[in-house]
């Protein structure tokens, strides 16, 4: 295979294969990234061309992004039983036939089955954990730096998609820059089937930082039923206090990220008078900092404490979210606030991770992390629907920014109460 090849070839150059797998994680991310961004961008075209409102749509955005929560820890378990290729590549497909179908709809209902309950399942059956369960078994060290790295391709998927996405759906309608997507799709999925493996030992390796003489384990043999693996986990996870506190603040950051952010500031903008290309635009200026913001995150929870670093990453987040509306959204006000939200969007991520992996053990850590991510996601659903719902009922998006930044404020807070580790993680 190539794979077996290609690690052959970087090991002369004393890399390792590990960060190719990075690199094709990243790349899939980020195509999905676009593919979970887009709908902020369709919105408005969708209640031009179907009479839909805000609610109906974000009704189907907030299914979506519940059940692609609550896929995440069944996620880890499909991982962990069918391998990282066979799984992450029948997502793919999941995906790329909804988006297909989404062509010719024309009923909300039909919204809310492709865009809700399909592509919301598709995409949770790799969601943050696929990232997570690389780091885990292909490094022993730079854990944190890899998680990252992966993490950041949701903000590089913007930087990428969303200002591309909005200018082909103004020149030429929703449904070509859809079409767009499902091309990046497969050229994601080309990727991961020439270049994914499941674990080091598949290409003769350790994982990168672990230097023991031992010889090869084999690779273990996955046999646990999907859903005893995934609800094990949790029923040994939640008698821990510290999964509870991930998980509560992990809530909140979907709330204040994905569920708000990323499918509503688009429209918001547009009830300012902004139009959609440099609203989108400003989200990916978002993601420029997020990039960098996300990885610097990776680095210093390999580093830091992790529990101080969620503290200060969920405080400014909150302050940058009640200030938003203050700044009357003139340029100089929106750009202060794409560099301070941008830099703290998605960067309390590694830290996360770190804390799971330290309390919980490697071994169990994507399953844990995938109930914690949940919690993520159901936040995330109940903004996308309580923004949509705000902006139906009282005519104005500002009342979900301020419960947002009051929420990450709170999030800052209960962060604190993760007591200290009994000895720190040396990956």
């Amino acid at each position: 295979m190539i794979s077996n090849w290609l690690s052959a070839a970087l090991a002369r150059h004393n890399i390792h294969y590990g960060w190719v797998m990075v690199g094709v994680t990243f790349l899939t991310a980020l195509i999905s990234a676009g593919t979970v961004g887009a709908p902020g961008v369709f919105i408005v075209p969708l209640q031009h061309e179907f009479g839909w409102t805000t609610a109906e749509i974000s009704s189907a955005l907030s299914i979506r992004f519940v059940l692609f929560g609550l896929m995440a820890p069944f996620a880890a378990a499909l991982l962990n039983r069918y391998g990282l290729r066979n799984v992450t590549l029948a997502a793919q497909l999941v995906v790329a036939s909804a988006l297909v179908a989404s062509l010719a709809m024309t009923k909300v209902w039909q919204l809310i089955l492709l865009w809700g309950v399909v592509i919301g399942i598709g995409t949770g059956m790799t969601a943050l954990v696929l990232g997570a369960t690389i780091a885990a078994r292909w490094f022993s060290a730079r854990r944190g730096l890899v998680v990252g790295i992966l993490t950041a391709s949701v903000a590089t998927g913007q930087l990428v998609f969303l200002p591309l996405l909005a200018s082909l759906t103004e020149r030429f309608g929703w449904r070509l820059a859809l079409s767009f997507i499902c091309i990046m799709l497969g050229v994601s999925a080309f990727a991961v089937a020439l270049l994914m493996r499941d674990r080091p030992a598949d290409v003769g390796l350790r994982p990168f930082g672990d230097n023991g003489s031992e010889p090869l384990p084999a690779p273990p043999v996955g046999t646990a039923p999907i859903v005893a693996a995934a609800l094990g986990a949790l029923r040994d996870a939640s008698k821990s206090s510290v999964f509870w506190i991930l998980f509560a603040t992990f809530f909140i950051c979907g709330a204040s990220t994905n569920g708000l952010i990323q499918v509503h500031l688009i429209p918001m903008c547009l009830d300012f008078g902004i139009p959609q290309v440099q609203a989108a635009s400003l989200l990916a200026a978002m993601g420029v900092f997020d990039f960098f913001g996300t990885i610097g995150s990776g680095w210093l929870s390999d580093r830091y404490d992790n529990r101080y670093l969620l503290f200060w990453y969920y405080g400014l987040r909150g302050l940058s979210l009640v200030f938003l509306p203050f700044t009357d959204f003139s340029f100089y006000g929106l750009s202060l606030f794409a560099m301070f939200y941008g830099l703290d969007w998605i960067a309390t991520v590694p830290p996360t991770v770190r804390l799971t992996a330290q309390r919980f053990g490697v071994e169990r850590a994507n399953l844990v992390f995938g109930w914690i991510f949940a919690g993520h996601q159901i936040g995330a659903g109940a903004a996308a629907f309580g923004a949509g719902l705000s902006r139906t009922v009282l005519a104005t998006y500002l009342p979900a920014f301020f419960a947002a930044g009051v929420l990450c404020m709170i999030a800052a807070m209960i962060a604190l109460a993760i007591s200290k580790a009994p000895k720190p993680l040396t990956a």
